[in-house]
C-alpha cells in the first residue's frame, strides 16, 4: 500500500485542528483548577494538602509521558491519542464526584495520565507530518492554544465557583463535552501513516523511571509537614529515588527498545533542551498554581477576578509565540528567542517576588505580562530544536523525552514551591504573631477558604495576609536562579539549520493506520 510522506497545507490544518481541540481540553482541565483550588481545599480539606491536588496530576502526567510515546510506536498515534482522551474523560467525571481530598487526589492522578498522553502525542504527531522549517508557524498555533487555555481555564474556574447552582465540581465536568467533541473531530480528520516497528514495551525501564520520579515527588510534597526534613522518611524516600534512578539507567542501557534511549543523552541538543524544559516547567507551573493564592488570599479577589488578572500573561504569551514562530519559518533562525525568553522569565520571577500586600493591580499585571512573554518565546522553541536534531526513528522518544522533563519540572516546581510556601507561612505567622503579641482567634489557626481569611478579625487578618505575602516572596525569589540556569542551558545550544524535509533514516515498514 502506498504511503504518505507529504501533506498539503489544508490537510495539516485539519490535523492541527484536532490536536488543538484535544490540547485545549486537557490544558483547561489543569488551569481551570488553579483559581478554584483555594475554595476546593477550604471545603474538602486543609491547606496542608493544597499542593497535592496539583502535584498528583503533574506526577502521573510526568511519569507516563515517555511511555505514551513508546506505545504510539507500537499501536499507532491515533489509537493512543484517543485512549488518552477516554482516560481523561473518565477521570474528570470521578474528580467532579469526589467527596473528600483522597478521592479528588486519586482522580486527579488518573486525569494526569490522560493529560500526559495528549500533551506528548500532539507534539509527536505534529513532528510526523510537518518539516522542522515549517513547524515554526504551526508550533505558534499550538502555543496559542496553551495561552488561550491558560486564560480560559482561570476565568471559567472563577465563573463556575462564583455561579449559583454550579460550584467547583463543574470545573471538572465542563471538560467532558469538550473532550467528546475532540474525540469525534480526531476520528474524522486524523489520517496518519502507521509505522510498524519491531519493538517491545520497556516494562522495567517504565517501572524504575516511575518509581524514581514518584519517590522524589513524595519527598518534596510531604517533607516539612507530614514529616520533618531531617527524618527517616526523608532519607528513605531520597534513597529510593536515587536507587531507582540508577536502576533506570541500567535498565535503559540494557533494554532492547528503551523508553528513553541512552543515545539521546549523547546528543547535546537533547540534553540541553531537556534541561531547559525542566527549568521552564518549574517556573511555569509554580507561578500558575501559586499566583491565584496571592490574588485571592492577599488581594481579596474573587476567583473570576483572579482569572482576569491572568489575561496579560496570556496575551503576551500568545503574541510572542505566534510572532516568533512566523519569524522562525521565514528565517530558519530560532536560538535568539529562547535565550531572550529565559531572561524575561528570570526578570518576571524577580518582579513577582517584590509584590506586597498593597501592590497595585497594574504592577501585578505588568509582572505577569513579562512572564507570559518569556514563556511564549521559550516553550515551543525548545521542542522544535529537539525535534530538528532528532533522527526520524527517535522522533517520538525525543519529543516525549523533552515533554517528560518539562512535566517533571512542573511537578518538582509545584511540590517544592508548595513545601517552601507551607513552611515559610508557618514560620512567618508564628514570628509576626509573637512580635505583635497576638494569639490566633477562637477555632485555632486553620485558614480555610479565601473568603474565610478575609473575614478574620483584625489584627489577625493583617498578620495572615502579610505572612502569605512574605512566603510567596520566597517562592518566586527561589525561581530566579532556576530561570537563570535555564538561560545558561539555552545559551550553549548549537543553532542547527532547520530542515525543510524529513531527514533520511533507516527504512521502516509503513501501513495505513486508518482506511480512507
Amino acid at each position: 500500500m502506498a504511503t504518505r510522506t507529504h501533506y498539503t497545507h489544508r490537510e495539516i490544518l485539519e490535523i492541527l485542528s484536532g490536536l488543538m481541540l484535544a490540547m485545549l481540553t486537557s490544558m483547561i482541565s489543569t488551569s481551570v483548577v488553579g483559581t478554584a483550588l483555594p475554595t476546593i481545599v477550604g471545603e474538602l480539606g486543609g491547606q496542608e494538602q493544597y499542593s497535592w491536588v496539583a502535584t498528583a496530576t503533574m506526577l502521573t502526567m510526568t511519569v507516563s509521558t515517555p511511555l505514551w510515546g513508546k506505545l504510539s510506536d507500537l499501536f499507532g498515534r491515533k489509537l493512543l491519542f484517543q485512549t488518552a482522551l477516554v482516560t481523561f474523560v473518565a477521570a474528570s467525571l470521578a474528580a467532579g464526584m469526589s467527596q473528600d481530598m483522597g478521592q479528588l487526589i486519586a482522580a486527579r492522578a488518573v486525569q494526569g495520565l490522560g493529560v500526559g498522553g495528549l500533551s506528548a502525542l500532539s507534539q509527536v504527531i505534529l513532528g510526523d507530518v510537518v518539516s522542522p522549517r515549517e513547524r515554526g508557524r504551526y508550533s505558534g498555533y499550538m502555543g496559542a492554544v496553551f495561552g488561550i487555555s491558560t486564560v480560559a481555564g482561570p476565568l471559567l474556574g472563577g465563573f463556575l465557583v462564583d455561579a449559583d447552582g454550579l460550584g467547583w465540581r463543574w470545573c471538572f465536568y465542563v471538560c467532558v463535552p469538550l473532550a467528546v467533541v475532540a474525540f469525534l473531530v480526531i476520528q474524522k480528520v486524523l489520517r496518519l501513516p502507521r509505522i510498524k516497528r519491531d519493538t517491545t514495551v520497556d516494562v522495567w525501564g517504565a517501572t524504575t523511571i516511575t518509581a524514581s520520579a514518584g519517590a522524589l515527588m513524595l519527598l518534596l510534597s510531604l517533607g516539612g509537614h507530614e514529616f520533618e526534613w531531617n527524618s527517616l522518611w526523608t532519607y528513605l524516600l531520597g534513597s529510593v529515588s536515587l536507587v531507582m534512578l540508577a536502576l533506570a539507567v541500567l535498565a535503559e542501557r540494557g533494554a532492547r527498545d528503551p523508553i528513553l534511549p541512552p543515545r539521546l543523552f549523547r546528543d547535546r541538543t537533547f540534553v540541553l533542551t531537556s534541561l531547559a524544559s525542566l527549568l521552564v516547567g518549574i517556573a511555569l507551573f509554580g507561578a500558575m498554581i501559586y499566583l491565584p493564592q496571592y490574588l485571592q488570599i492577599v488581594k481579596g479577589m474573587s476567583p473570576t477576578a483572579s482569572g482576569l488578572m491572568m489575561l496579560p500573561m496570556v496575551g503576551t504569551m500568545f503574541v510572542s509565540g505566534v510572532v516568533s514562530g512566523k519569524i522562525v519559518t521565514s528565517t530558519g533562525r530560532w536560538k535568539a528567542f529562547p535565550v531572550a525568553g529565559m531572561v524575561l522569565v528570570a526578570v518576571a520571577l524577580y518582579l513577582l517576588s517584590r509584590l506586597h500586600v498593597d501592590s497595585g493591580q497594574w504592577v501585578v499585571g505588568l509582572d505577569i505580562a513579562v512572564l507570559g512573554a518569556g514563556l511564549g518565546l521559550t516553550m515551543q522553541m525548545l521542542i522544535l530544536a529537539a525535534q530538528n536534531a532528532a533522527e526520524p526513528r527517535d522522533m517520538a522518544a525525543t519529543t516525549a523525552g523533552v515533554s517528560f522533563f518539562r512535566s517533571l519540572g512542573g511537578a518538582v516546581g509545584v511540590a517544592a514551591f508548595g513545601a517552601i510556601l507551607t513552611n515559610r507561612l508557618k514560620d512567618e505567622m508564628a514570628g509576626l504573631m509573637a512580635a505583635a503579641h497576638v494569639r490566633p482567634p477562637a477555632g485555632g489557626a486553620h485558614l480555610g477558604t479565601p473568603e474565610a481569611i478575609q473575614g478574620l478579625p483584625e489584627p489577625y487578618r493583617g498578620i495572615v495576609l502579610e505572612a502569605f505575602t512574605r512566603a510567596l516572596e520566597t517562592v518566586f525569589l527561589v525561581g530566579v536562579p532556576i530561570a537563570l540556569l535555564g538561560f545558561v542551558a539555552v545559551l550553549f545550544l548549537k543553532e542547527l539549520p532547520l530542515r525543510s524535509g524529513r531527514t533520511p533514516g533507516r527504512p521502516e515498514r509503513v501501513t495505513e493506520e486508518v482506511a480512507k
